[in-house]
């Protein structure tokens, strides 16, 4: 590709970004003069290409309002990144669209891709594999994700038609904080207005959303993300666990996953630890539906830490410290 041509396309990319381009600026970015820069422009009007003046003490050029741009002309660099992310978005669930939409972009994006550069990429996409997924990807729909996050942009509150998980459905009304996605899932924070209470819901189980006249402030606190994983770890579940850990708040809280414990720092600073030895402790509240991986998770702390209830994690406590004195008392028979 002639040099010209490259910044005759380079000029037009700049345009695309939006908003209004001085002249020096554009002549700054393509390294060229400001005659130049008039000339590329003409060329791209030659082409059709709806390329507007605008004058005054902030003007410069512009691509004409509502415009629509022919097929994107990708770098390798920028088709990859593309591609890479529409493939992880499908693999990771994170990806805003339902059913196939995602591989029919990606396809269509490969169709206009030069014959080199599309078997250099399908060879990355072929050899890659990703070690990890969440358990359930449960994409939401685009017609629920955009007009929920206009609500949350514009502090709108907005109507949707949600189901839970028991299978009761209907209208609720919410002031939206943020939008949060978590493990393969989209989730929606905000102020549930028909029980007058922060909640949090899942995008994949709202039917419709609609966005409301007027606006709201949200309040000041915690972020969306961590709104959504108090609330996943508040959810209520079989069993609720309490345990007492050595160290500070901040401490413990890096060690465990906010979606599963509560933690926070005991108003006394904890006392005195079991064996002796002072030091701040802090409560650490958990929920779960089985208690057979906790022991595993709390000695994995590698701090000293006391079982407050209930007295069944107790014994698998005790259970799994016999178990691995048993394997470190262990010898092989010498051969």
């Amino acid at each position: 590709m002639s040099r010209p041509v490259s910044r005759v396309l380079t000029l037009l990319e700049l345009l695309q970004a939006g908003g209004v381009r001085t002249v020096a600026e554009l002549a700054d970015r393509l390294g060229v003069g400001e005659r130049t820069v008039r000339r590329y422009v003409g060329h791209l009007v030659d082409l059709d290409v709806p390329v507007e003046s605008v004058r005054g003490r902030y003007g410069g050029y512009r691509l004409a309002p509502g415009h629509r741009m022919p097929p994107l002309m990708l770098s390798d660099d920028e088709a990859l990144a593309v591609l890479l992310g529409l493939v992880a978005g499908r693999r990771t669930g994170i990806t805003a669209a339902a059913g196939t939409a995602g591989e029919t972009a990606a396809a269509k994006i490969r169709r206009v891709l030069p014959e080199r550069l599309r078997r250099r990429l399908d060879a990355v996409l072929d050899s890659l594999t990703f070690t990890t997924a969440p358990a359930e990807a449960a994409a939401p729909e685009a017609a629920v994700l955009l007009p929920v996050a206009d609500a949350v942009r514009h502090h709108r509150p907005v109507a949707v038609r949600y189901t839970g998980g028991s299978g009761r459905g209907g209208e609720r009304t919410l002031y939206p904080y943020g939008l949060v996605a978590h493990r393969g899932r989209w989730y929606v924070t905000g102020r549930d207005l028909s029980v007058a209470a922060d909640r949090t819901f899942r995008l994949d189980r709202i039917a419709s959303a609609r966005v409301l006249p007027g606006t709201f402030e949200p309040p000041p606190g915690p972020g969306p993300a961590e709104r959504v994983l108090t609330a996943l770890a508040t959810a209520p579940h079989r069993h609720e666990v309490t345990v007492r850990v050595r160290g500070t708040a901040g401490e413990v809280r890096a060690l465990l996953p906010g979606s599963v414990a509560v933690v926070a720092a005991e108003a006394d600073g904890g006392g005195t630890a079991p064996g002796g030895g002072a030091g701040p402790w802090c409560r650490v509240d958990i929920r779960a539906e089985r208690l057979d991986w906790l022991p595993g998770l709390l000695a994995s702390l590698g701090r000293p830490f006391v079982v407050e209830g209930p007295d069944e994690l107790r014994d698998l406590v005790a259970d799994l410290a016999d178990l691995l004195r048993d394997a470190a008392r262990h010898r092989p028979a010498a051969e």
